[in-house]
């Protein structure tokens, strides 16, 4: 509960001013200073924006900016709790909006609004990646799961008591895991630290082998793969292809860090898991942390860095201490920090920067922006971060499950990994599997897996579609569920949601057009209006005003967005509706009023209250039926 109330000037000022000696007054911690700042109070006094610039030498309006850019940043006050609902279609179809309806009713609070005492506001936001236990909201920070009328009442009592968030029954914010089916990475039996000893062994190891058939050591050193370039080897032999969706392969990433002249370099983990229907990353996260940080740390050896980052969702602040706590483990263990492993000039060590609610910060270059203290605006490209990215400087960027893998090549080596997948996509997946099934949650498959294969195991029947890859990616019909799961048929960054024949898929669609609508930075002006465009297209089809023109203009403004758009999200953002048009189009079609434009706005009806107030009624006082 946030305590504002209780706070004097005096104690603000304190707290503030040791907010900003633990961040040494760095820039690059603007956007972790602003989160500090805000959580006593629930927002960010204008006062403190001042101060905060000040401080960092910085102009006050771009702190102002950085602070205005993240959802979950306020510049004004709110509610004392927070109560934000997941907006996720999967939500939607598990009943959150009669939740949210009840949750406002009980509380005497209009959605969207804050109560008339201060007590609490209540509002959607975007997926907060609890699809497999939907619905979902977060309170104050903190995510709550499985919500049915009895929670939804028992948090309106605890709100009405003023119990503070931090104090609720732990039962409420117990996130399960539901790993349904293992592979060869959730099935791994890792030591923490097994993967980095590994990698340091197998670059002396490759030394020793070739200088056994040479005539002296010093002739194997000339020609044999060492230390981290045995490493690398491994990687590329692996063809481990990046997990987050783009599919890039890892070798040749880490080799152009490794290979870029300047330094120092940095290692990043992108944990901002913010696709529509994604959660791996949070059971990663939650139970694997110590196979993400050895992937991180054989990263920072194969490549010379010494510094890395998790850039943690703001979604998932629940696992912020938990994963500080497996850090100051590995630190105490030898793990990180300084000569890890006894390995000497072998120094690494992580940081956590948690986000604050931006889907586009799951761009790396905005990512990396965002890590900087900055707004997370995409960069134009080149120079790629490999070359220049955080602080200008060599950075690799690599989502969770990339990492992970990693961990187990070095351990098992890139032909053996190799093995697994098809010739094009090495390795397994894990899916987040959601909607309409009878066992929704975490499934790891190898590469060329069939949709068929994974809607048995989860229990889906009668199902018509399945999106894969989140809002982003692909809709298939049920005629492709024959199709695999790899790079070079259905490639995905994990998202696999059910759609039984039940639902209706031009409101998928749309649910998915107004996540791009709301998650558009608005930096560039083709994606800022095109995303409301079609937004606003789609909010007259479903008033039942649609007509063929409409359709043809979603698939023009497509066009732009392709053409214009400064990064991905505008690439995307049509995505779901020409899926759904060329596989669902009785969908939209019975949406229209005829074959023929027809406009949104009634004229002749905006003229009533007129008509009304002057008391006219004739031919001459309605639209279009004068002389």
């Amino acid at each position: 509960m946030h305590r504002g109330a209780n706070v004097t000037p005096a104690e603000r000022r304190r707290r503030l001013d040791a907010i900003l000696d633990r961040h040494g007054n760095a820039r690059t911690e603007l956007l972790q200073i602003l989160r500090e700042v805000q959580e006593p109070e629930g927002w960010i006094r204008a006062e403190a924006l001042t101060t905060i610039a000040r401080a960092l030498k910085l102009p006050r309006a771009r702190v102002e900016g950085v602070a205005g850019f993240y959802s979950f940043l306020h510049l004004k006050p709110g509610g004392r709790y927070r109560l934000r609902f997941s907006d996720n279609i999967t939500d939607r179809m598990a009943g959150s909006e009669p939740l949210l309806a009840r949750l406002c009713e009980l509380l005497w609070v209009e959605r969207g609004r804050t109560s008339e005492d201060g007590l609490v506001s209540i509002d959607t936001t975007s997926c907060t990646g609890m699809c497999d236990q939907a619905p979902a909201l977060i309170a104050n920070g903190w995510a709550i799961p499985r919500l049915d009328s009895v929670r939804i009442d028992r948090i309106a009592e605890l709100v009405r008591s003023g119990q503070p968030v931090e104090r609720w029954p732990r039962e409420l914010f117990i996130v399960d895991d539901n790993i349904r089916r293992k592979d060869v990475l959730l099935g791994a039996d890792l030591a923490p630290g097994e993967a980095v000893h590994a990698a340091l062994a197998r670059g002396s190891g490759a030394l020793r082998e070739r200088a056994s058939n040479e005539r002296s050591w010093r002739e194997a050193i000339e020609i044999a793969p060492q230390g981290p370039r045995a490493v690398l080897e491994e990687i590329k032999l692996a063809n481990l292809r990046g997990r987050g969706g783009a599919g890039f392969t890892t070798g040749l990433k880490w080799e152009a860090c490794a290979s870029a002249p300047a330094t120092p370099r940095y290692v990043v983990c992108n944990a901002d898991e913010g696709e529509p229907g994604t959660f791996k990353d949070r059971v990663l996260l939650n139970s694997y942390a110590d196979l993400l940080f050895d992937g991180m740390t054989v990263a920072a050896y194969a490549v010379g860095a010494r510094h890395g980052f998790i850039y943690l969702r703001g979604e998932y602040r629940h696992l912020l201490s938990h994963l500080q706590a497996v850090l100051d483990r590995r630190r105490r263990e030898g793990l990180l920090g300084s000569g890890i492993c006894d390995w000497p000039g072998f120094d690494f060590d992580i940081a956590i920067h948690l986000g604050a609610g931006a889907y586009v910060c799951g761009e790396e270059s905005a990512l990396i922006e965002s890590l900087e203290g900055k707004r997370g605006v995409p960069r134009n490209r080149p120079p790629y971060p490999v070359t220049s990215g955080y602080l200008k400087q060599p950075t690799i960027v690599n989502n969770v499950e990339t990492f992970c893998a990693a961990a187990l090549i070095a351990v098992h080596g890139g032909e053996w990994y190799r093995g697994l997948g098809t010739l094009r996509s090495s390795g397994t997946k894990i899916l987040s599997v959601s909607g309409d099934c009878a066992r929704p949650g975490i499934y790891e498959y190898p590469f060329g897996t069939r949709l068929s294969q994974v809607l048995a195991d989860c229990g889906a029947e009668f199902t018509q579609a399945v999106q894969v890859s989140g809002a982003s990616g692909i809709c298939v019909d049920e005629s492709e569920f024959d199709r695999r799961i790899a790079f070079e048929d259905l490639p995905t960054a994990g998202a696999f949601m059910v759609f039984d024949e039940s639902r209706d898929m031009f409101e998928v669609a749309r649910s998915f057009v107004q996540f791009f609508a709301h998650e558009s930075c608005g930096f560039c002006t083709p994606c800022r209006v095109g995303t409301t465009l079609v937004r606003k297209l789609m909010d007259k089809l479903a008033a039942g005003l649609g007509s063929p023109q409409d359709l043809a203009q979603i698939v023009d403004i497509n066009r732009l967005l392709q053409s214009a758009s400064h990064c991905g999200l505008g690439h995307t953002a049509c995505n779901p509706v020409l899926d759904t048009m060329k596989r669902f189009r009785p969908a939209y079609e019975q949406r229209m009023v005829s074959l023929d434009f027809s406009p949104a706005f009634d004229l002749d009806g905006a003229l009533a209250r007129a008509r009304a107030m002057t008391g006219r009624d004739d031919p001459g006082a309605h639209f279009g039926t004068g002389p």
